[in-house]
Parts: structure tokens; sequence; C-alpha cells
């Protein structure tokens, strides 16, 4: 980013999944080499590494699809809404707050929890709940 480089940590489950993902994917005619770094997960069709936008594609393909075959329906989805996704799920499980902003990127704590954390009233039920022993 333009904040410059940030470790994320990850469980040796997720790195396990990574190292297979480039283990068998298929190899590019040359690896490509973007400001020094190689090794991307996924690579698009021209052996670039996929951004964002592919995979909003991709979700709004795999949605219109669901859609067309469901009478639920799914609401639309991206890796952003993944993002907020995982942030509301690590504060449910009692993340530290500021562990969590570190995760994700946030220089300031009020991003994190007033724009990417989301709760309902089950959420605030279940924690009143385990905080009084009921």
């Amino acid at each position: 980013t333009e904040k410059g480089i940030r470790y994320v940590p990850m469980t040796e489950e997720v790195a396990e999944c990574f190292r297979r993902i480039i283990k068998n994917r298929t190899a590019p005619k040359a690896e490509p080499i973007i400001a020094g770094y190689t090794g991307f997960l996924f690579l698009d069709k021209n052996d670039m590494p996929m951004v964002a936008l592919h995979w909003e594609k991709y979700m709004q393909h795999i949605l219109e699809k669901y859609n067309s075959i469901y009478k639920v329906q799914m609401p639309k989805i991206t890796p952003h809404v993944c993002r907020h996704t995982f942030c509301s799920n690590m504060a449910k499980s009692g993340m530290n707050p500021k562990t969590l902003q570190y995760i994700m990127g946030h220089s300031d704590i009020s991003v994190t929890l007033n724009t990417y954390t989301h709760v309902n009233f089950e959420d605030a039920q279940s924690e009143l709940q385990r905080v009084v022993g009921e």
C-alpha cells in the first residue's frame, strides 16, 4: 500500500492452502515480477496477477447464475463485502480491537470499529448472555 509494507499473520492451514494454490496453478510462460514481487496466487489469462475487479466479475457471474435458479435470492457479494464480514466475525469472536485494526490496515481504530464491524440485536443479546453468564 501507499503506507508501506504490512505483515499480516495467518494460520498454518491458510499458509499451506496458499502454497498448494501456487504449486497446482498452471505455470505461466514467464513468472510475473511486479515491484520486485513474484509468486502471486492467482494469475489472469495474460499471466498477470488477478485484482479485485477479476473477483468481482466472478462473484457477479456466480450471483446471477444462482439467482436465476433459486427463488431465495443471494445478495450482492464483492471482495470488499468479504473484508467487512471478516472484520465483523473477528470482532464478534473477541479479537483485541487494536489487533484487528492492525490486520485490517486501518490507521484509525474508528474505521475498524465504526465502518467495518457490523453487529445486530442477536449479537448484542448473545454477548450480554455471555458476560452475565446466562
